[in-house]
C-alpha cells in the first residue's frame, strides 16, 4: 500500500506536469518489454520499437544494460528518473552524470538486495561507466520513445483536460477524487495499491503528478521518501465505443465544414476544450443522439477520444484531431479566424 499525507500547504503545492517526463517514459516503456499486462494497447509499439532496435544495433545494450538496471520490480534506482528532466532530456542527461558516486552506489547495493543484478553492472557508478549509460539512454529515447511522443503528448493533453475540469468543478479536492479508482484520496491521505509499503510525508513540500502514457496498472513513486515527492501515474487510453457552433457569414463554407460537413466541424472545434455528449448536444444545438452519433464517427476516424471519468464520459481532441484544427485555422482566411 502506498500512502502519501497531507497537509494544508501541501494542497496549494500540488501540480500536475505538462509535459510527458522523458525519462519515467523511459523506465516505465521498458517494463512493457518485461509484462503481458496491456499487451493490447502497447502491440503495435512493441513490435515497431523491437525491429528498430534491431535495426539501429540498440537492442543488445537495451537487453544486457538498461531491462537490468530498470526492472519492473517493486524497486529501480531513483536517480534514473531524477527531478531535472521536468526540463527535458539533455537536463536529465546531465542530472544522471551529476549524481554522487555513493548515492549510485547505496541504489545500485539496493537493487542488487531486492532483484539481483550482474556483478559488472555495479560499475555504473564510476564516470566513464555513466557516460555510457548516458549514451545508450539518449539512444534508446530516440527509437522507443521519440516515434511515438505525438501520440504521448496527446494523451497526457487529455488527461490534463480531465484534471481541469475536475479542479474547476470541485477544487483540490475534486482533482484528487477524480484518479479514483487507482488513487483514492481519503483526506489527508492519498492511497493507492503498490508493490510494497510505502508511506510519504509530504510535509510541505507539495507533491508532483506526472501523468504517464507507458504506466499501467498502479502509480508509481520514488522509493526514497526523502527526495522531492512524485507519483506517476496512468493516463486514461480512451474508452471504445461510447469552441462553440460555427456561425455567421460562410461559416458553414471553411474547409473543415466542408471537408467534414458543418455539425461535424462544428462538433470537433466544442471538443477542442473537452465536452460530455450533452454538452456538445447544447453547444453545437443538436439533439443527444445527433450529437453521440457525430461523436462515434469523429472518433472512429481518430480524431477524438472518450475518456471514462468521475461516472461520465469526456470526449477529447486527440493529436490528429487538434492537428487538422491548427491547420483549418491556419488557412482560414482572416475573416474567419
Amino acid at each position: 500500500m502506498l500512502r502519501i499525507r497531507f497537509d494544508s500547504s501541501d494542497l496549494a503545492r500540488t501540480r500536475i506536469a505538462t509535459q510527458p517526463d522523458p525519462f519515467w517514459e523511459i523506465a516505465l516503456s521498458l517494463h512493457r518489454f518485461q509484462s503481458r499486462h496491456g499487451w493490447r494497447t502497447y502491440r503495435d509499439w512493441h513490435r515497431s520499437t523491437v525491429a528498430r532496435l534491431n535495426d539501429s544495433g540498440h537492442a543488445r545494450a537495451v537487453r544486457s544494460l538498461l531491462l537490468p538496471l530498470l526492472p519492473r520490480a517493486a524497486y529501480f534506482p531513483d536517480f534514473l528518473t531524477p527531478a531535472e528532466s521536468e526540463l527535458g532530456l539533455d537536463a536529465g542527461i546531465e542530472a544522471i552524470l551529476a549524481t554522487p558516486h555513493e548515492r549510485v552506489r547505496r541504489e545500485l547495493a539496493k537493487l542488487d538486495r531486492v532483484h539481483g543484478i550482474p556483478a559488472w553492472l555495479h560499475r555504473v557508478g564510476e564516470r566513464g561507466e555513466r557516460v555510457a549509460l548516458a549514451g545508450v539512454l539518449r539512444a534508446y529515447h530516440a527509437t522507443a520513445i521519440k516515434p511515438v511522443e505525438e501520440l504521448i503528448q496527446g494523451r497526457i493533453e487529455a488527461d490534463r483536460v480531465l484534471r481541469t475540469r475536475a479542479l474547476l468543478e470541485g477544487g483540490i479536492d475534486g482533482l484528487l477524487h477524480s484518479f479514483r479508482p487507482r488513487l483514492r484520496w481519503k483526506p489527508p491521505v492519498l492511497e493507492a495499491d503498490y508493490a510494497g509499503d510505502l508511506d510519504i510525508d509530504l510535509g510541505g513540500r507539495g507533491l508532483r503528478l506526472i501523468p504517464s502514457y507507458f504506466c499501467w496498472g498502479s502509480p508509481v513513486a520514488l522509493a526514497d521518501p526523502q527526495l522531492a515527492p512524485v507519483l506517476v501515474y496512468p493516463v486514461d487510453h480512451g474508452v471504445p465505443g461510447t469552441g462553440t457552433r460555427a456561425s455567421g457569414p460562410g461559416a458553414d463554407q471553411t474547409p473543415l465544414a466542408r471537408l467534414l460537413g458543418p455539425t461535424r466541424a462544428a462538433v470537433l472545434n466544442a471538443v477542442a476544450a473537452g465536452s460530455t455528449t450533452g454538452e456538445l448536444a447544447r453547444l453545437v444545438g443538436v439533439s443527444p443522439a445527433t450529437a453521440s452519433h457525430h461523436v462515434a464517427v469523429l472518433r472512429d476516424s481518430g480524431l477524438l477520444g472518450s475518456h471514462r471519468t468521475a461516472g461520465r464520459t469526456l470526449h477529447v481532441l486527440t493529436p490528429a484531431g487538434r492537428s487538422l484544427l491548427r491547420a483549418a485555422a491556419e488557412d482560414a482566411p482572416p475573416h474567419q479566424r
